[in-house]
């Protein structure tokens, strides 16, 4: 098996009534649903709940023992359809996956479970990924919830809240009979902190004692006449039972004086950020004190009507902090206070900018505007507070901007997806540029620099099905690109089946690393390890074939660039009508070396002689040409000068991280070992006879090394 192992993590699911739980935010959900008596789980990983996925699936003896069920989903759709278990059956269920790129894939299963209901409590856990370092497009989960009719949580960002929200989210998707979703922002998740744990509990409803009696309720499945009846059950009995419910236990929170002229209304995600930054404008505390009345949204969506207005009531102006666009719940809360003929002005998106994280420095720019239009005396005689983004424009950053070039995101240290898109250059260095079209993964790394390669990215596994409008008469073919991740996520049916079955002519490169390494390096259908739990070694090439694809070329190491453009160039040539498939294997070598690393490590501490092979560059041969690096940009790979005056350029260097691929000198001549590298073994506990040969090539080298020096001419100063 050759996935990380979570077995520390596993251990905090153990825990006992009273026992402290540490650790991040996202492990806390995951003790917290069994906490919760949930019977089944499933979920695709992604950033940021990877960690929920992983610790499950090391957690087969926990989940055994109290009869949960977990599988890693093959889709977001799958897992939203597992959801289907509560809708006949009183079964808690929690499914997982990354914000609005799984809701997109899930909403089909989502609008459904959403109209028929749900018995069961049905909890939906995304991650939301929003902001600058957010690896997708910038959307809110807010708007599926509205569109189906979701319950929405957003919790405080801290462990006590997080795991309450759990329980809640659960006993409210059974008062209102809907499914909740749990939003948990990137910083939420990964927040450390801790919590007094409960007692695990076994279902109080097992998946067997369901698939042993079943139920069927036709009132629940979406077909007419039942639908229409769906939609005036959601609005006339659902939505009054989510309200009262959420009134009755308090889910949303006020802090703060009772009375005062100005307020702030928060989601629950925003909550620390806006304390720290009432705390730089001295109207708060460490300790969480607050000098303005604050109303903290837990649940984003149903919006309280009755506790808004109440809140508002007596105050001249409140504050709507709602990260991302547009505007829902500032909208919301105009219709709500005019309805009531309430005249409290309503800001946000007027001081708080449109789009974008609210990290503190934006929040405490923002609420400044606002007390300052409203209660300027609240500030008192307090000194400006310096921008930090100032520094930016100092004049010195400014003239190293211009020194120390941009650093794009690329591939890992030896990555094999390198070599690929390396010899993808070489090729269009002879048959010219053709459409790429990329996808999610890593190998969408190959759009930045060095390699400029790739067009569009429309959805994992959808590269191949985003060329299919090019599947016209032309002198050249399109490229596109997926993984092996996205292959089995969508790519088989939608991409190659669809090229397949439309006869496109076009050219689908398959880069197979073993792993879903994207998303953390979990096995997959294809992956290579034998693992216990799960069928793995299935062929992508099989499976190509085995819907009717013909042309298919297997390449099972990368690194070879020579075999690589070859390859190509072949498929971008061929006569044969039909998509091409090529699938471009090697094991990811983050995942190797996780692998690796420990075992060389033991191996060595028991004595065993191991060989470690590491390259360098002779900066005397080297010309200073520099195309290992621009065909590779392996970050191991730099330049240093040199002390030749021949030499005008700085020589190639290879830094410590070099992990051996050896892929840095192959592409450097276009697939042949420029002379400027050499390798070296590193051997660790050497035999005698190791030792003896060291001794007499030392011996060799040091007599030629003599022998040249004593040859040399030297002038006198």
């Amino acid at each position: 098996m050759a996935e990380r192992s979570f077995a520390r993590e596993v251990e905090d699911l153990k825990l006992g009534e009273g026992e402290i739980f540490r650790g991040e935010g996202i492990l806390a959900i995951t003790k917290a649903l069994l906490q919760a008596g949930v019977s089944y789980v499933g979920g695709y990983q992604g950033s940021p709940i990877s960690h929920l996925m992983d610790v499950l699936a090391d957690a087969k003896d926990v989940m055994d023992e109290l009869g949960v069920h977990f599988e890693t989903s093959a889709s977001e759709a799958a897992a939203a359809a597992m959801l289907s278990a509560s809708v006949m059956y009183p079964v808690r269920g929690a499914v997982t996956w990354k914000s609005t790129a799984g809701t997109n894939v899930a909403s089909d299963a989502l609008s459904n479970l959403s109209s028929g209901g749900v018995t069961g409590g049905a909890l939906i856990i995304l991650g939301e990924d929003f902001g600058e370092g957010s690896s997708i497009m910038q959307e809110r989960s807010h708007a599926f919830a509205m569109k189906s009719q979701m319950w929405l949580l957003d919790p405080r960002p801290n462990l006590p809240s997080i795991v309450q929200s759990v329980e809640d989210g659960f006993e409210l998707s059974e008062a209102s009979n809907t499914p909740v979703m749990l939003q948990v922002r990137i910083r939420a998740c990964h927040v450390h902190g801790q919590f007094v744990a409960k007692d695990n509990k076994r279902p109080a409803f097992t998946l067997r004692q369901a698939l042993e009696n079943p139920m069927r309720d036709v009132n629940r499945i979406v077909l007419p006449p039942a639908n229409f009846a769906h939609e005036k059950d959601k609005l006339e009995r659902r939505w009054p039972a989510a309200v009262e419910f959420i009134k009755s236990r308090k889910l949303n929170e006020t802090f703060g004086p009772a009375e005062g002229e100005i307020g702030i209304i928060m989601l629950g995600g925003m909550y620390n950020s806006v304390m720290r930054s009432l705390q730089q404008l001295g109207l708060a505390d460490v300790y969480g004190n607050s000098a303005v009345p604050l109303y903290i949204m837990n649940v984003a969506y149903p919006v309280i009507d009755d506790e808004i207005a109440e809140f508002c009531a007596d105050k001249k102006a409140v504050l709507m902090v709602e990260e991302g666009a547009p505007e829902y719940i500032e909208q919301m809360l105009n219709t709500i206070l005019r309805r009531r003929d309430i005249q409290t002005r309503i800001s946000g998106k007027d001081v708080l900018s449109m789009g974008g994280e609210y990290t503190a420095p934006v929040l405490v720019k923002g609420i400044r505007s606002f007390i300052e239009t409203n209660a300027l005396h609240m500030l008192g005689n307090q000194p400006p507070i310096p921008d930090p983004t100032s520094v930016l424009n100092d004049p010195k950053i400014k003239a190293l901007a211009e020194v120390v070039p941009a650093r794009p995101a690329g591939f890992c240290t030896g990555c094999p997806e390198r070599p690929i898109f390396a010899a993808m250059k070489l090729v269009e260095k002879e048959l010219g540029e053709h459409h790429v079209a990329a996808d999610i993964g890593c190998h969408l790394f190959s759009i930045l620099p060095p390699f400029n390669i790739g067009g569009t990215t429309m959805g994992y596994g959808l590269g191949p099905a985003s060329a299919s409008a090019f599947n016209v008469e032309s002198d050249k073919r399109s490229i596109s690109v997926m993984g092996d991740g996205g292959f089995w996520h969508n790519g088989l049916a939608t991409s190659v089946g669809n090229a397949v079955f439309n006869k496109q002519d076009g050219v689908i490169l398959v880069v197979d690393n073993f792993y879903s390494a994207a998303t953390g390096g979990q096995d997959i259908l294809s992956s290579r390890a034998l693992n216990p739990r799960r069928k793995t070694n299935n062929s992508i090439v099989n499976a190509v074939k085995g819907i009717g694809a013909t042309w298919v070329r297997q390449i099972d190491r990368t690194y070879d660039v020579a075999k690589m453009r070859d390859t190509l160039k072949e498929a971008l040539t061929s006569t044969e009508k039909g998509p091409k498939i090529i699938v471009a294997s090697s094991e990811c070598m983050l995942n190797k070396q996780r692998r690796v690393k420990p075992q060389f490590a033991k191996a060595v501490k028991d004595g065993k002689r191991m060989v470690k092979e590491r390259f360098g560059v002779d900066e005397d041969v080297c010309t200073g040409d520099h195309a290992c690096i621009r065909l590779s940009g392996c970050p191991s790979l730099s330049v240093k000068h040199t002390d030749d005056p021949l030499k005008d350029d700085p020589v190639a260097a290879i830094d410590n991280s070099c992990v051996g691929c050896g892929n840095c000198g192959e592409v450097s001549e276009a697939a042949v070992l420029c002379p400027s590298f050499y390798r070296a073994d590193i051997i660790h506990n050497p035999t005698g006879w190791d030792r003896f040969l060291h001794r007499a090539r030392s011996a060799v080298i040091g007599w030629l090394q003599a022998r040249r020096q004593s040859g040399r001419v030297l002038f006198a100063d």
